[in-house]
Order: structure tokens, then sequence, then C-alpha cells
């Protein structure tokens, strides 16, 4: 929990705070001296009696009761030392820059855990350790730079990287983007970004907070919370953006199923962040990116006008738009010859509306205006406008900013003449502006915010589900991989369709079997995983003699216990599949199946549970859904049915979360049915 003496403290002791400001103590006793802190400051240093000012104790006995302690000593004394002054000193909030902790040895994380224990029992806040501290309007109580001047409608930043906070503030503060919080978590011992994310919402107001939030992840230990506040934030107004680093790492596991190789644990960050909302970022500038057009008016549509007086960086940024998804329309007919007379001669409002390097600050206003009142197929408009250095541009900077004042479509600006024009762009930026220096950047930025959804509401679906039948499957079921009997029990619990079966042991029994399905039938060998690479699948066998035959070569493939008879059935193969996925529950995949699934890897994602919406969502995003809906005369399958599937598939997952992987594949689609052909699910309790 975050208590009021970490947010607003009265009193603050510096442990370990010093005259060396090159040293973190003494560093960021500065910061919170120069950041004007209104409350009582002390120093615990057993060597100076003064530091930088400061009243400072040798030791706890003298220390007056404190609210806060910044802690900037050796590990092995923060333990003992949290301990004291959490149990005589009052103190219920502790930010701990120290390193040594969990991050470097197994000792470390016992003196971590030691330090968790002595604030949990005083209800106390523990921020790091292993950080870089945290800077807020109250307290900068942070020992890096920069320190910029803070706005309370800036952006809300927490990082569980102190360096990597500080150089993305380095790389946004002279593009003109501004911050209200900076919170560093470091090892997140007692609170991570989750934890700090639900502060955030709990206590949001929409007249005097932020409504930009930014977050570098390297783990997601609460992917709940993280859900849970980021929708409660987007409902309230926000909007978010993260970084979630470390993906790499994602295929490095063996999997036993076509759901266990195509799921990865960055699969799942990618649909948590869908489902929550969060515009997800790969890099510093990307994040800078997108969270500088959070600060603009929200686009609501996805055609955009060019307006410059360069065409490369036009050429590039329409580049950038087009393969993101977003469209440049073609301006044309009256209004637009009425704007052409407004300019120089061979100027252009085709879009891009170039209007040559000669273009003056009156003509951009004439563009501006007419784009934001005579074409209506316009949703918002980029400017691009630098200077080879011939004349001073403050009039079309001034000029920009006013009209970005009233317009209703959003206005981007891209200045990209940070030197030749500095001056300039500097009075721009002090007029509270952004700047996107880069085009294809922010093209690319205007795709990642585009494409993100907003967060899911899920609608409950009444389906016929045997809730018992399915628990008392699993129950008495051992881990490993079910039984078909058990696998066919608990499709049709789930109310999933499957095709006819038996599992045959003797050749007599798989004829009579087969007889009783009806010519022609598939054969296939119970036991091992992969059936087709051991030779354990035979199509349209249409008699007794072959069936028998076949029987007794399949029976001898080694790990094969019994054999798998089904009739023959003939439609598209699709796919669905799931993995639990962590602490990020069932990821439910789908696509489409048989060798398509190897070959093509065509495959959507998505948390369970889902809803009807949702699978259709996911069934659209798929590169082949043009073969589902029927092409060149070829029959479709029944989407809905396909869907349908889909959200059987995440009420089984929910019922039975023992569930650890389960392969629908191949699914036959048809224009009437999808039916489940093969089916494999392994639980682990």
């Amino acid at each position: 929990m975050i208590t009021r003496q970490l947010t607003h403290p009265e009193s603050i002791v510096v442990v370990g705070g010093s005259n060396d400001t090159t040293k973190p103590g003494g560093k960021v006793l500065k910061n919170i001296i120069d950041g004007g802190f209104a409350g009582k400051i002390s120093v615990l240093n057993p060597k100076e009696t003064l530091v930088q000012g400061i009243e400072s104790f040798p030791d706890l006995k003298n220390l007056p009761d404190t609210d806060l302690a910044i802690i900037a000593i050796a590990a092995r004394f923060v333990p003992d030392l949290v301990e004291e002054l959490a149990s005589t000193k009052k103190t219920k909030a502790f930010i701990v820059l120290s390193a040594g902790f969990s991050e470097e040895s197994a000792e470390g994380k016992a003196l971590e855990d030691r330090i968790v224990a002595s604030v949990n029992a005083v209800n106390g806040s523990l921020i790091g350790p292993n950080c870089v501290g945290i800077l807020t309007p109250q307290h900068h109580s942070i020992f890096t730079y920069p320190i910029p001047p803070l706005n309370p409608k800036g952006c809300d930043f927490i990082s569980s990287s102190g360096a990597t906070a500080c150089f993305i503030m380095e790389a946004g503060i002279p593009k003109g983007l501004s911050f209200a919080n900076v919170y560093s978590v470091g090892n997140s011992a007692q609170m991570g970004i989750e934890e700090i994310l639900c502060h955030l919402d709990e206590t949001f107001d929409p007249e005097t907070d932020s409504a930009v939030k930014l977050l570098y992840m390297e783990t997601i230990s609460r992917p709940d919370l993280l859900l849970k506040h980021a929708r409660s934030l987007i409902a309230k107004g926000c909007r978010i953006a993260a970084i979630k680093a470390g993906s790499s790492e994602a295929g490095s596991r063996a999997a036993s199923s076509h759901t266990g190789a195509l799921a990865s644990p960055d699969l799942a960050v990618d649909a948590l962040f869908r489902k929550a909302g969060i515009v997800r970022c790969y890099g510093r500038e990307d994040l800078i990116a997108v969270a500088s057009l959070f600060m603009h008016p929200e686009l609501n549509g996805k055609k955009i006008a060019i307006i410059t007086h360069a065409g490369g960086p036009a050429v590039m940024l329409t580049d950038a738009l087009s393969a993101g998804g977003l469209e440049i329309p073609h301006i044309e007919g009256a209004a637009a010859e009425k704007l052409k007379a407004k300019l120089f001669p061979g100027s252009s409002v085709a879009n891009p509306i170039d209007f040559l390097a000669t273009g003056t600050a009156e003509q951009l206003g004439f563009i501006i205006d007419a784009v934001e009142n005579d074409f209506q197929d316009i949703d918002g408009m980029v400017v691009i406008f630098g200077t080879p250095g011939l004349n001073s541009i403050f009039d079309v900077y001034e000029l920009l900013d006013q009209k970005m004042k009233n317009a209703k479509k959003p206005i981007y600006p891209v200045l990209p003449s940070i030197l030749t024009a500095a001056e300039e762009v500097a009075f721009f930026l002090s007029k509270g502006r952004i700047n996107f220096p880069d085009e294809a950047s922010l093209g690319v930025a205007m795709s990642r915010v585009y494409h993100t959804p907003k967060p899911a509401n899920l609608h409950h679906e009444t389906l016929t589900v045997d809730n018992q039948k399915i628990r008392n499957i699993i129950d008495s079921a051992e881990n490993g991989y079910l039984a078909p009997a058990q696998v066919e029990a608990l499709l049709d619990a789930a109310g999933i369709a499957r095709a006819g079966e038996a599992v045959v042991k003797s050749a007599p029994e798989a004829v009579t079997e087969a007889a009783k399905l009806g010519y022609p039938v598939v054969m296939k060998v119970v036991g091992p995983i992969h059936k087709s690479d051991v030779g354990g699948v035979v199509l349209n066998v249409k008699d007794a003699e072959t069936v028998a035959a076949e029987f007794e070569r399949m029976i001898k493939i080694q790990d094969t216990t019994a054999i798998l008879i089904q009739p023959m059935l003939s439609g598209l193969e699709l796919f669905a599949g799931a993995k639990k996925e962590g602490l990020f529950g069932h990821m439910l995949l789908c696509g489409l199946g048989g060798i398509f699934i190897e070959v093509l890897k065509d495959v959507a994602s998505e948390l369970v549970p889902i809803d009807r919406t949702m699978a259709h969502t996911m069934i659209k995003k798929l590169k082949s859904y043009a073969l589902l809906e029927g092409v060149r005369g070829q029959q479709g399958i029944d989407i809905d049915a396909f869907a349908t599937v889909l959200v059987r598939l995440s009420a089984l997952l929910q019922i039975a979360p023992e569930i650890s992987e389960l392969d629908l594949n191949p699914l036959l689609g048809t224009s009437k049915a999808v039916v489940a052909v093969d089916a494999r699910i392994n639980i682990n309790k």
C-alpha cells in the first residue's frame, strides 16, 4: 500500500546523506533541498553534524520521529535500520536506493525479505531497493538527473529501471514532453509497477491529475492488477503506453503441442495489453512518440492530411502511415481549387498538401482552415515545417500554436530544424507544445495508437456447459495427457461438437467399429504425440480388409497403445488451442489447422476469458480470414460456429484451470458446422 507518508511526508531523513554530491546519499539530499521540500529534513550520518546545511545525527537515538526514510548505505546494514526506524521512529515510508539485494544473490534476497517484513509490520510503504527514488511535486527524492519542472498535466511515469527512466526523460524533455510524477521501483520488493498504478487509479482526480501514464516493465508480477487498474484508468479518460522489455527469451522453452510451440510469454503480454487498452511500445523513442501523441487531442478516425513545404518528409510520412493502416485521402474538388488559388503557383493540394519551400505563415493558415472546415474526409493533420536558415520562422510557429488552440481536428507538428531553427523551436515549446522532429517515428506511433483497441467489455455468454462433469473428470485424472475417452467426455461436457470415434485394441474390434461408424474411415495411433511423423495416420480407409491390415501395422508403432477410428469427414482444417501461461492464465489461439498451422503460423490469440465478440475479432484478425469466408467459388465455413467453439473452450478453461495445454487440431469447418476431429489435453494439478 502507498501511505500518506510516502506521497506527502511532513518529515524526511536521508540515511547516508553526505556533503559529497557525487554519491547517491549526497545527491538525493541536494535534490530534496533544491526541490523546496516544505517539511523537516534530517540526516543520519555518524561522521557529520551538519550536512549541506542540514542537521545530522550520529545514530537513531536522538533522531526525531520521521515519516519517510531515504536509505543510501550498504545493503547489509539496511534491514536492522529499517526495523528500528519502523518500530521506534514511527516511520511508515521507505525509499531504499541501495543495491546488493535480490538482484545479486540469495543472501541479498534474504536481506530484502527482512526489510519487507519490517515495513509490512507497520503497514508501511517501500520503494526499491535498488532504485533511483521518486520524483513528485512534494519531494524530489531521487539521486539522478534530469529533474525537470513538474507539470500536473504531464506524464505519470513508472519504471522498473531507474536509468531507463532518466534516459526517457532526457530524450522527451527537449521535444516538449513534460512529467507530473516519476516512480522508480527497482526490485519491487513490496510494491511494483502494478501497485503504483493501483494507487494512481484509486486516487485519480480528472481535474488535477495527469491523464497519461507511461510504464517501463521488465517483469509483470500481477497481470490481474495491471489489467484491472489500466482498464479503470482508461475508463476514466486516461491513456496508457508501456514498454515490456525482455521478450527475446520467449521462444526458448520446449513445448509438446502445437499451441505450446506457438504461444509464448511475449504473446501473452500482447494479449494482456490489448485487453487492457495499453499501447505497447518497443523502445525509448517509441514510447516518447506515443506519449507525445497522448498529449494531443485524440484522433477519431484514420484519415490524415499531410501539410508540408518539403516533399521528402511528406513522402516518408505517407509511407509510414500507409504501412500502419492509416489513410492519406486524395483531396480534390471546388474546395481544393479554392485553396490552391491562395497558394504560390506550383503548389499541390492533392494530399500531401505541398505549399513549397517559399510558403508563408499566412498560407499555412489558409491550409489549416481549409482542412479544418472544408475537407470533411479528413480526421487529423500533420504539419511539417522546417527551414534552410534563410529567414526567421517565428511567425509560422506562432500561427501554428494559435491554430492548435482552436482546431477541432488534432494537429501534429513536425519541426525538423532543431538546430537551424533552434530558437524558433524553443519558442514553440515554451508555449507548452510538443515537437515530433522525425515524421517516420510519428507515423509509427500513430499506427500503434490507432490499432490498440479500447479495453474489452466482456459480455456474459449463456452456454450449456456441464460444470460438475468437467470437474469430476479433472479431479479424477492423473497429470499428463488425458486418455481419449476423457478428452471426449470433456468436449461433450463443454458442448463442443466432435466427430464420432472408437478406440480399439484388436483387429476384429477395429473392423466392427469401422462398420458402425461407416466407411470411409480414418485410423490414428493412440500414444505417440506427433502421429503423422511416425506413420500413425491413415486416411480414407474404405473396407474391412484394409482396416484389419492397417491395425496390425499401426499397433506395432512405438508407444502406440490403441488405434482411434473416426469417420472420414471433409471440410476446411481449422485449429483452436490453449496454453496456460503462468500468472497470465490461459492464452487461447486459433487459426488454420492441419499442416497449415506449422507452415503458415497464422494464429490469433487472446487471454481467457473471451466472449463471442472477442472470438469473432480473433477470427477476423487471421490473414487467412478470406479463406474462411469463401473465395473463388469455394464455400466458406460457419464462422459463428467457429467462434462458438472458442467461447466454449474459454468456459472450459475457466472451469478447469488445471489444463496446461489443449489442442483441437484439426477442427473441420463447413458451411453448416465446425467439428473437432482430433483433440489432446494435458493437465497439471
